[in-house]
């Protein structure tokens, strides 16, 4: 184990010694006002290896982005592995690779992590659980309580790649699709909006459960209706064809890059033009607004002018997506 440990895991992230803890330190913290986030999470995709990523990079693009939707420099990550006996020890230098790469490029450092080894059969090749530690800023609070009538709703990209790249992927439906997850780091994207629109209300990543489950999740806490146009979501054409297929809706499909931002309306172009400068950001659009009227529901204008009510996840979500 102590060699497994030393040749595949802090050969490549390299932490400050080999205590029991991290020893951590930061200006940011100085900083009066200034107040800690803290986050967590485990992945467990199958499989671990797909179009776009692989369970490594999506353990810190999805750690990095829960503390940068709040506001959040991420500045440390723990990892935590378990291991199925028998897994290549190739498979776990790719996976490690891929984590010190995106996190490197994100800027934050994995500092402290665990590894156990479990029987054949109790586990799936690896699970990974990671938390993550940043600051946010004295000024910033960015809260679903905030977001008012009028305010502009923008996502960042295609909706549903990561979902539709996981389905075609695991070869259980012969489908054949070019599909690539939307898997990457947003905290560069959020530091770029924030500058440009100070006035952000509240930003959340739409993971599992896709677009349609954060914005019922911000209407409900916000005591707001909002409503979304269908012709302006951006979604693929392969991902819309392998929708239609399947009977999938793809505002419900599993993200891993995509933000849902709500924007004071006099603020939405400086946000869109600074998201766009970006490359996590390049295809920013507007897809709704928020209503003062229904408290709670989030409906979408479909492309023949009619309304539909936009529920929560109704039945099961896809298993192991992250």
């Amino acid at each position: 184990m102590r060699d497994l440990i030393k040749e595949v895991f802090t050969s490549v992230f390299h932490p400050d010694g080999m205590e029991d803890q991290a020893r951590l330190q930061a200006d940011a913290l100085s900083e009066p006002g200034a107040r800690l986030a803290f986050t967590t999470d485990s992945f467990v995709v199958d499989p671990v290896e797909f179009p776009g990523g692989d369970i490594g990079k999506i353990a810190v693009c999805g750690t990095v982005n829960d503390l940068a939707v709040g506001g959040g420099k991420p500045l440390w990550l723990s990892a935590a592995f378990i291991l199925e006996e028998g897994v290549e020890v190739a498979l776990l230098r790719r996976i490690v690779a891929s984590m010190a790469a995106e996190a490197k490029k994100a800027g934050v450092r994995i500092v402290t992590g665990d590894t156990k080894v479990v029987g054949r059969g109790m586990a799936d090749k690896v699970f990974v659980t990671t938390a993550g530690v940043g600051v946010i800023p004295p000024e910033r609070d960015l809260r679903a309580e905030h977001v008012q009538a009028g305010d502009v709703v923008i996502v960042n990209g295609v909706l549903g790649d990561h979902g539709a790249a996981i389905l075609a992927a695991r070869g259980d439906m012969a489908l054949s699709a070019d599909i690539v997850s939307d898997c990457q780091g947003l905290g560069h994207l959020m530091e770029a909006v924030i500058t440009a629109a100070p006035g952000l209300r509240a930003a959340r990543d739409a993971t599992r459960g896709g677009v349609a489950s954060v914005l019922n999740e911000i209407a409900e806490a916000a005591g707001v209706g909002i409503e979304i146009e269908e012709t302006a979501l951006p979604l693929r054409a392969e991902v819309r064809g392998m929708c239609e297929i399947l009977g999938l809706d793809p505002l419900y499909l599993a993200n891993e890059g995509t933000l849902v931002l709500f924007v004071p309306e006099d603020q939405a172009e400086a946000a869109l033009s600074a998201m766009r400068t970006t490359e996590a950001g390049r295809d920013s659009v507007a897809i709704g607004r928020v209503s003062p009227g229904a408290a709670g529901r989030v409906t979408m204008r479909t492309a023949f002018g009619g309304q539909r009510i936009v529920d929560m996840l109704v039945g099961e979500q896809l298993p192991r997506i992250c």
